[in-house]
């Protein structure tokens, strides 16, 4: 009779595999690439925001405005799909770093074994590079939509439900928190641990400003995500590009949305810094 194998020789054979699957140097300098194509999505939308501060217009300042940016442009349909294959790559990595508990492309000695909120933060994270891969994939083939209008949309109809409000407003924290999360890691320069590198004044001054420019900006699309919910308004529930309307309305709008802009197209410099020089 065969015996059903045990959760501890699954977990074996995952991590074996996972180590089997990220010993090749042409699927790390994918993964890298992936670093490199988030580089150019965050500098295309502090790009639109600089434009928002000083001629208006309607662009979308997120993702999906920078997308279609891209999609725009002569041969950008060949950039999306590259930047799409380098996301996907580094999700992969993520799912392999969460098996393995540390740094695939590092030796045992150095990985350590990551509690399981960092196990689940690299899932997160693959969710994440997925879900911008599949995006840029749809621009690519010419049928990529508004980020702000397919979350209005989705917000409208779970706005119309009780457990649907609570969703909403546990997403609009969640957010709020990562944004947080964004502001310490940049404020106590936590992200120098994810180089092989020690940083130098540019390298620090780009990732403090990147990443507190971008925790600032998602803390605040998050807490307008429970705004809207509270008022029953889905127009204030689609994320950054929401963020960054709400911002550029405020006192002193341009020069909140100037800095915005600079601080997202620092982030996008780190990113690139992180293509280079980032542990994997």
């Amino acid at each position: 009779m065969a015996t059903r194998p045990s959760a501890a020789s699954l977990h074996r054979s995952a991590h074996g595999a996972a180590d089997r699957a990220t010993d090749s140097d042409a699927f790390e300098y994918l993964a890298r690439a992936g670093f490199a194509a988030s580089g150019v999505l965050h500098l295309l939308v502090g790009f639109i925001i600089a434009q928002l501060a000083f001629v208006g217009g309607s662009g979308n300042a997120d993702q999906s405005g920078a997308l279609a940016t891209l999609a725009s442009q002569t041969g950008g349909t060949i950039i999306l799909w590259a930047a799409a294959a380098g996301l996907v790559a580094l999700g992969l990595w993520r799912i392999a770093e969460a098996v393995i508990g540390g740094k695939p492309g590092e030796s045992s000695g150095r990985r350590g074994d990551n509690p399981a909120w960092k196990r689940g933060k690299a899932l997160a994270l693959a969710v994440v590079n997925f879900a911008i891969a599949f995006s840029a994939a749809r621009y690519a083939m010419g049928s990529g939509q508004s980020s702000a209008q397919q979350n209005a949309g989705l917000s409208a109809q779970l706005m119309q439900s009780g457990w649907g409000k609570a969703l909403l407003i546990a997403v609009g924290v969640g957010v709020a928190a990562v944004g947080a999360y964004h502001v310490y890691k940049g404020v106590s320069e936590k992200f120098l641990d994810d180089l092989k590198v020690s940083g130098g004044t540019a390298v620090t001054a780009v990732g403090v400003t990147g990443y507190v420019a971008k925790g600032l900006v998602l803390a605040g699309a998050g807490l307008l995500v429970v705004i809207a919910t509270l008022q029953a308004d889905p127009s204030k529930a689609t994320g950054l590009d929401a963020a960054v309307k709400t911002l550029g309305q405020a006192p002193f709008g341009k020069v909140a949305l100037i800095a915005a802009a600079a601080g997202i197209a620092a982030f996008g410099a780190y990113s690139f810094v992180r293509s280079r020089y980032g542990r994997m």
